[in-house]
């Protein structure tokens, strides 16, 4: 069983940056593949960026891409993914979901393919 917690949320002005943590209750390395997904109020969550066990490749949605970066630290194994947000927009204001998998070798870019989430936590951003 994987426990996930985000932090990191709050509220931010347009243009701003937060960089949003999700510890892990195991190793990392026991983890495979982890990503960072959204859901804005009345809509659905939506895949935002995703990375490898190895942290070797990252993938990113195109609403995100180039502004958002994931990163993953299993140094000393640590248990931290990371999403580091920058030039936020109103658009962004969501609950922010840190998913992981437990097994394979997949790295799913849609919530079925993960198993473990995290209780999420709110990103507003003021225009």
């Amino acid at each position: 069983q994987i426990q996930l917690v985000e932090s990191g949320g709050g509220l931010v002005q347009a243009g701003g940056s937060l960089r949003l943590s999700c510890a892990a209750s195991v190793n990392t390395l026991s983890v495979k593949a982890m990503a960072w997904f959204r859901q804005p109020p009345g809509k659905e969550r939506e895949f935002l960026a995703a990375i490898t066990k190895a942290a070797t490749n990252s993938y990113y949605s195109d609403p995100v891409k180039g502004r958002f970066f994931i990163s993953r630290d299993n140094v000393k194994a640590k248990n931290t993914v990371y999403l580091q947000m920058n030039s936020l927009k109103p658009d962004d204001t969501a609950v922010y979901y840190c998913a992981a998998i437990g097994s394979g070798w997949n790295v799913p870019q849609n919530k079925e393919g993960y198993e473990y989430w995290g209780p999420g936590t709110q990103v507003t951003v003021s225009s």
